[in-house]
């Protein structure tokens, strides 16, 4: 098999970003979860490849979040999202109905830290511990 015809280099291609490498890993050895996680008991979907490029095309999330890439969510309203317009990419949650960046929740700097808190404290409801502020690339796409 190419590195062309590797599932998640054609969506990096597709949304023209590369994801960081402990997310590369995860998508290489677990693929997907979605469950409640003890002992916090909050609900986590980490979607699967195959499903990346049709919800991060559902409601025009491109258009409204540039330089994001949804990831999996709360199950419900809540998308977790990677945005691309830092480097390092952070993990934030956005509301499906949010309008624009100011919405941002700030859960993690990498996949590997919300999955090592994530069962102690679930998901973040505001953004009181950090401070995401305005993005430093205006343009919207990934740091290059």
């Amino acid at each position: 098999m190419s590195s062309n015809d590797d599932p998640i280099v054609q969506v990096e291609h597709h949304f023209g970003v590369r994801f960081p490498q402990d997310y590369r890993d995860f998508m290489g050895t677990t693929g997907s979860m979605s469950r409640f996680v003890p002992p916090a008991g909050d609900f986590l979907v980490i979607d699967a490849l195959d499903d990346l490029i049709g919800s991060n095309e559902a409601g025009e999330f491109q258009n409204r979040f540039p330089g994001a890439v949804v990831i999996g969510g709360d199950g419900s309203r809540e998308l977790l999202t990677y945005d691309f317009r830092r480097d390092p990419p952070p993990l934030v949650t956005l509301d499906v109905s949010a309008e624009d960046w100011s919405s941002a929740i700030h859960q993690a700097a990498s996949l590997s830290a919300l999955l090592e808190h994530f069962p102690r404290t679930g998901w973040k409801w505001d953004d009181t511990d950090h401070d995401l502020g305005p993005a430093p690339h205006a343009h919207g796409g990934p740091a290059v």
